[in-house]
């Protein structure tokens, strides 16, 4: 039964991809100096967003993101199948700052700054330089802080896996609104807002969003299968 319903999915999936793929028109110059003033012109008058690469990234070629996050987490997957396995026969994990009590109190006071500048900067990506990819980066290196200075600080596997699982399907969920809207995969079907505003640019801080949670959560989990090596 799981067989079929997968089989079934990736059938619709690859129905609408190759409808998208026969609707392309190739080779269609869309200004006499190329497809970069089409960017340029669009980002900030049509989709309300400051940052161009953003409005490229996650909207124009947001079908690219979507397999970039996609080839993160298979890596991530492999790479925790490979450590899982051999990590029980290591011992106990190394803490690289327990002898120091400054330092790990540092620690703690520093990681919900490091949680938060994250935040900031996933949110705000579509306004400053910065993303999803960014913020999530950020985020895992405060869990690599726990994780080197307290010997039993742990996450949860669920947990993350509840968030990464809960991203992916936001992010494509999205994307497949915008083709129910009579447009492309990840069209811009929201309200864009004014330009500047943190309420702007329609989908685009919902997806950077997204991207942020499963890429802090894939890398954090990472990280983690990567350090403990308890029983």
């Amino acid at each position: 039964m799981k067989r079929v319903l997968v089989i079934s999915i990736l059938a619709v999936l690859g129905a609408y991809l190759a409808e998208a793929l026969f609707q392309l028109d190739f080779g269609r110059q869309f200004f006499q100096n190329g497809v970069k003033d089409f960017y340029l012109i669009a980002s900030p008058d049509k989709l309300k967003v400051a940052n161009v690469i953003t409005a490229i990234v996650v909207n124009f070629r947001g079908f690219d993101t979507l397999g970039e996050v996609t080839v993160l987490f298979l890596a991530t997957t492999a790479m925790g199948s490979i450590l899982y396995k051999g990590r029980h026969k290591l011992g106990e994990r190394a803490v690289l700052f327990s002898a120091s009590k400054i330092v790990t109190t540092g620690s703690k006071l520093l990681f919900p700054a490091i949680i938060l500048l994250g935040a900031y900067v996933f949110i705000h990506g579509h306004l400053t330089p910065g993303g999803g990819f960014q913020g999530g980066v950020i985020i895992a290196t405060g869990f690599l802080l726990m994780l080197l200075a307290y010997s039993d600080y742990s996450v949860s596997h669920v947990v993350l896996s509840v968030i990464e699982s809960l991203a992916g399907i936001t992010f494509a969920t999205i994307g497949l609104l915008g083709m129910l809207h009579g447009g492309t995969f990840l069209q811009n079907f929201m309200a864009t807002g004014v330009l500047n505003n943190l309420l702007s640019g329609g989908i685009i801080p919902i997806i950077y969003i997204t991207i942020g949670f499963k890429v802090g959560a894939e890398l954090t989990g990472l990280i983690y299968t990567a350090l403990n090596e308890k029983d």
